[in-house]
């Protein structure tokens, strides 16, 4: 993605400070920026925009401006990036926690929203890529423990080794073309309706 084939939503309530935003952005070499005024229907006009960045810029963000902002982060999928003129730990950590890629305390300068801007995508790439690894982690790990319980109900009822009913399930899987983890599933599945 180059520079300019960015596309960032805009939203801020005050047009004098979305346009000094968009200054920033378009002098930071981002080609398209739309702004979205803040209303009831944000949501779908930022999902029917599919922006690369969100960029947002509040005076003081309340507890229900972060969780509005964290949904949007959630459905779109992109990063965002809060400017705030006032803010307190409270409202920190739950920027935090919806998931804000950069949040900006009294830092609305032009020249700076392009580096903000570049520091938010980064972070919101990494914290994507670490989710990835979580869910794959996750993923790996209740399909071992779906193999080793489909090899404990092989060696219970066949009266076999653990690697032989290892051997089993891999045998099985390579005659079916089927995923090891798959079999499991089917022989734990078998197990549990039948008692």
């Amino acid at each position: 993605m180059t520079e300019t084939s960015l596309t960032v939503a805009v939203i801020d309530p005050s047009p004098a400070r979305a346009a000094i935003l968009e200054e920033g952005l378009r002098a930071g070499g981002v080609g398209h920026v739309v702004v979205i005024p803040d209303g009831p229907d944000l949501q779908a006009r930022v999902a029917s925009l599919k922006p690369d960045v969100i960029v947002v810029h509040l005076e003081s963000p309340s507890r229900d401006v972060l969780e509005q902002m964290s949904g949007l982060s959630r459905q779109a999928e992109r990063p965002v990036a809060m400017f705030v003129d006032r803010s307190d730990q409270t409202m920190m950590q739950a920027a935090v926690d919806a998931g804000i890629s950069a949040y900006v305390v009294d830092g609305l300068r032009s020249d700076r929203i392009r580096s903000i801007l570049d520091i938010a995508i980064l972070r919101f790439n990494a914290f994507a890529r670490l989710q990835r690894e979580l869910d794959e982690a996750r993923s790996e790990l209740a399909d071992r423990k779906l193999i080793e319980r489909a090899k404990g109900i092989l060696m219970t009822r066949k009266g076999l080794s653990e690697d032989e009913a290892y051997k089993l399930l891999r045998r099985q899987a390579m005659n079916e073309k089927r995923k090891i983890v798959d079999i499991a599933r089917a022989i734990v599945t078998a197990a549990d309706l039948l008692g």
